[in-house]
Parts: structure tokens; C-alpha cells; sequence
């Protein structure tokens, strides 16, 4: 049985959820005699079927009752608004609680913009090898290392790749924002959604007037400079931020549904969403991403593969509009798991929320583990009655 890492922060039942998965092949009937014993009530156990089946007509699986039931208490005992979805791209089962609400992206979405962006590569209209300069007047807010390289007069010469590579492993905002002018703006990335059927996955004006409506605000060009944007923002009036702060959460024009960020996710690891050559290349980049080390990532065990997008939003009395975790997480005999963890507003502290995330990955690593032994035990079953 493989190992996996469960964070020390959470709850006994929560603990116990993910520990009887790792134990237990068949599940059910232990997990619920094992949360009894410590006076904890059952949570309900929901399975929940794909509510569409892979392209490829493969044959789906039922999921996994004990990793439905984990995943549905770890979300209810989080004090926030959350969905987690996970979706076996091999077997084709989707888990998910409050996985159907639209939640802020935040950088999630440069996942949508890198794949606008390859998709127009496999089409002809452009090559990662495609010279670009940056000028100052490419330069967006927050997260933008690359800004520091954008001289005035001669600007930055670089990549449409490195670009991508910038955006995708650094969660570069000013490479990101590049990128997306190039392939014709947020109209070229929904209509990619929308062409490739992706479900609900909305996708921003941009990360300007993202930001800025965020905060209460109407981008002008000079927040970009001398810390303009932070100090537009703390000069506003506290009602003014708080409402448009509850706004942007209630209805994010970048929101999707965590359940349609796994199934994506699953369709990209399938080969349904790009060619060959640049399913392998974003898949590549994603696992050399520096960001969110201590999210989804901080659970995944030596000899697994894991690539994935963090998404983190604006702080504001304490709350949260926005902090994510997507990727594709590859156990060593190559079955693949699509998971999205979005945290749409909360109170909790960072630790716990990477624990919530690191949470979801060791219960679907512990779930890979039991499924591996039974199928062990039934192979060699079969082979000692040969």
C-alpha cells in the first residue's frame, strides 16, 4: 500500500475519513463504524456519476463511495464557500461537492488563455518561437516579474513561449495579458470554451479592469506605475470596497464551476482539447510550475507527477475572493486524476486552507491505493485457481 501525507491540522473524523480509505478496499460499511466510534455523525455517502461521459466512449466506473464521503466532509467542515470536484480520466467517475457553483478563477484562468494560444499554434496562426516586445504599456498589476525586464524606449524582446512559460509557471499577470491581446482578447478565449464545449467556465475582461472592479474602481492607465493601484484602492471609502468586494463574489465574471475545471482538465490529459504536441507541452509546463508549493502539490508522494494552475484573489477584511488549486495529478502506474479545489471566500487562514487541498489530494492518493490492492488481490486470485 502506498503512503500519503494528511495534514496534522485536521479534525479526528476528517483524519479518520482519509486513513480508512488508504485501509479499506471495500469502504463503506468500516468508514461508517469507524466515524461512530468516535462520536462523530455519518456523513451522507454520495457518489456522484459524470454528468457527461468521456469523448472517448470508454466505460464508466462508479465512484469511489469512500472518497465521495471524504470529500463531502472536508467540505463541510470548512467555514467558507468551497466546491471540490475530482474526475478519474481512465475510469471516467466525477466526485464533487458544491463542484456546480461558479466560483472566482482568479489566475486559474490563464489556463484558458494558454490553451487559446496553443489551439491557434495547431491551427498555423502562430508559433512559440514567434517574436514579441514588451513595452511599459503592457505592464497590468500585482504578480508581474517580467515587468521588471520591460525597459523604456527598447521594452523586452522575448516569445509567444516564453510568455506561456512565464504565465503558466510563474502566474506572470503582464505575460499573461500579452498573451491574451495576441490571440484577439477575452471574445478568442470563450469562444474557445464554447467551441470545445467546456461547460461553465467564464472567463474575465482582463486582469486591469478584473482587478480594478474588484475593488471598487475603474482602471486608469497610471495604477500601473508607483504603486497606483494600491493606493487608488486604500483611498476609497470602506463601504465603497466592501460593496464592490461582495459583488465580485456573488456573481465573479470569471467564475466556473470546479466540476467543469476537472472535466477539462480530464478532456486536455485525454488529448480531446488540443493536438498531441501541445497536450504534451502544457501539460509539461504545468508540472514545472513554482507556484502554490504548499497547495494541492503539498500532498502529492514521491514517484507521483502533478501539474497544475493556483488562482489567488484580493484580500479584504480578513476574506478571500479566491484561492485556488487545479491540476492533473499522475500516480506512478499512469492513472490520472483530474482535481479543482476553489476556495470563493473565506476567513480561514492560509494553513488551513492548504491543508483543505492537501486534504483532497491524500484521500484520492489513499483511494488509488486501496483500488491498486484489491485489483492486486483479485489478479492474483484469479491466478492461484488458474
Amino acid at each position: 500500500m502506498g503512503s500519503y501525507i494528511l495534514p496534522r491540522s485536521f479534525s479526528k473524523p476528517v483524519a479518520l475519513l482519509a486513513l480508512t480509505a488508504a485501509l479499506c478496499a471495500c469502504g463503506y460499511d468500516a468508514h461508517v463504524q469507524a466515524a461512530s466510534s468516535t462520536g462523530a455523525q455519518s456523513p451522507l455517502i454520495v457518489a456522484i456519476p459524470p454528468r457527461s461521459g468521456p469523448s472517448t466512449g470508454q466505460r464508466v466506473l462508479p465512484a469511489p463511495p469512500m472518497l465521495a464521503a471524504t470529500v463531502s466532509q472536508l467540505v463541510r467542515n470548512f467555514n467558507g464557500k468551497v466546491g471540490v470536484a475530482v474526475r478519474s480520466v481512465d475510469d471516467g467517475w466525477m466526485i464533487d461537492a458544491g463542484g456546480n457553483q461558479r466560483l472566482p478563477q482568479q489566475s486559474v484562468s490563464k489556463l484558458w488563455v494558454a490553451m487559446t494560444v496553443l489551439s491557434a499554434r495547431d491551427a498555423g496562426k502562430l508559433r512559440l518561437d514567434d517574436p514579441i516586445t514588451l513595452t511599459r504599456d503592457d505592464i497590468t498589476l500585482f504578480h508581474q516579474p517580467i515587468a521588471g525586464l520591460i525597459r523604456s524606449g527598447t521594452g523586452y524582446r522575448t516569445t509567444v513561449g516564453e510568455l506561456l512559460q512565464r504565465a503558466l509557471t510563474m502566474s506572470d499577470n503582464t505575460a499573461n495579458d500579452r498573451l491574451l491581446r495576441l490571440v484577439g482578447g477575452p471574445g478568442a478565449v470563450r469562444s474557445f470554451v464554447t467551441r470545445k464545449g467546456l461547460g461553465a467556465i467564464g472567463f474575465g475582461p482582463g486582469e486591469r479592469m478584473l482587478q480594478a472592479g474588484t475593488a471598487g474602481l475603474t482602471w486608469q492607465p497610471s495604477y500601473a506605475f508607483n504603486d497606483g493601484f494600491n493606493r487608488a484602492r486604500n483611498a476609497l471609502p470602506r463601504a465603497e470596497r466592501l460593496a464592490a468586494f461582495n459583488r465580485y463574489v456573488a456573481s465573479p465574471p470569471d467564475g466556473a464551476a470546479p466540476a467543469a475545471i476537472a472535466s477539462a482538465l480530464a478532456r486536455l490529459k485525454r488529448g480531446g482539447l488540443l493536438s498531441a504536441e501541445s497536450t504534451s507541452y502544457l501539460i509539461g509546463t504545468m508540472q514545472s510550475s513554482h507556484t502554490g508549493k504548499m497547495r494541492l502539490r503539498g500532498a502529492v508522494p514521491t514517484g507521483w507527477s502533478f501539474g497544475h494552475k493556483t488562482g489567488t484573489g484580493q484580500d479584504f477584511a480578513g476574506r478571500t475572493a479566491g484561492y485556488n488549486d487545479v491540476g492533473l495529478l499522475i500516480a506512478p502506474d499512469g492513472r490520472t486524476y483530474a482535481i479543482a479545489v476553489m476556495i470563493g471566500d473565506t476567513l480561514r487562514p492560509i494553513p488551513a486552507r492548504q491543508a483543505l487541498m492537501q486534504a483532497v489530494v491524500s484521500s484520492v492518493v489513499a483511494t488509488h491505493a486501496s483500488t491498486a490492492s484489491a485489483t492486486t488481490r483479485r489478479t492474483n486470485g484469479a491466478r492461484s485457481h488458474g
